[in-house]
């Protein structure tokens, strides 16, 4: 698919699986290069993907075209600084899936001049099912934001958003989002076995509702309202359920929970980039 050399940072949850769905959308395992302190999952790397692995970030950094963070926002700093000298040398596309890490932030800790995509997926991205937002600064050139875009494709969709600032939000809703959905599903859940459901009946069904609505949303052409009104027959039970919900004030406090996760990821980016 692309003869770029992409080096991954970090062989847990997250690069890992950005491996597989590069490997499964075409990317060669010989262009790409894991890095990780821990050789036991480098050797399930090599096992399962045949990638050219390294406990070295150096290294893999020197033959690279794109370099992926993909680590703990907390030690983005302590594995950045070391590898400046290398990426100011290289010039390799960055691509950073660390929450919370402002673009401003990696410039300074990798020198400078650096073609930074800063993205945000979500946990989803785990079975191919991610949704991710990228930032781009200037020094992205377009065919540099087109790989980035194919890259993180391989795990779900991507949405190009053209201030950073956005990522809060971004955040807020998809970032945090899965969370929301799961809580949702739990109380339906468990509203059901009160009711009288036995719990793996319960919990079938809810799961199977959860997924149906979600992919009726995906491939119709009707709008959210139009698809819950037209599940909502008046006088019906559907309606009388809505109407607690409404009633109860739903979307503020969904408003209020998206607002708070805002503030909370632009708190955890200062704090970050002091480090």
């Amino acid at each position: 698919m692309t003869s770029s050399t992409i080096a991954i940072i970090g062989a847990g949850n997250m690069g890992s699986s950005l491996i597989g769905g590069l490997i499964q959308h075409g990317f060669e395992s010989d262009n790409i290069i894991a890095t990780d302190p821990s050789k036991e999952k480098l050797e399930h790397l090599v096992d399962t993907f045949q990638v050219k692995t390294t406990t070295d970030n150096a290294d893999a950094v020197k033959i690279a075209d794109v370099v992926i963070f993909a680590i703990k926002p907390q030690l983005f700093a302590k594995v950045a600084v070391p590898l400046a000298k290398d990426i100011q040398h290289k010039k390799p596309l960055i691509i950073s899936i660390a929450a919370g890490i402002r673009v401003d932030s990696i410039q300074t800790w990798l020198g400078g001049n650096v073609a930074i995509v800063r993205a945000m997926p979500n946990t989803p991205a785990l079975i191919g099912c991610g949704a991710t937002a990228i930032f781009a600064n200037h020094y992205v050139s377009s065919s540099q934001k087109k790989l980035a875009q194919s890259i993180l494709e391989s795990v779900g969709i991507v949405v190009t958003i053209d201030d950073e600032s956005q990522i809060d939000a971004v955040t807020a809703l998809s970032g945090s989002g899965p969370a929301y959905f799961f809580l949702v599903m739990e109380a339906m859940q468990q509203a059901a076995v009160e009711m009288g459901l036995s719990a793996d009946i319960a919990h079938q069904l809810t799961l199977q509702t959860s997924l149906g609505a979600a992919r009726m949303a995906i491939e119709k052409h009707d709008s959210l309202q139009q698809l819950r009104k037209n599940v909502t027959s008046p006088g019906g039970t559907t309606e009388k359920a809505l109407f607690i919900l409404e009633e109860n004030n739903l979307r503020g406090i969904f408003k209020k929970a998206l607002l708070a996760a805002k503030s909370r990821s632009e708190e955890l980016a200062k704090l970050l980039g002091d480090h």
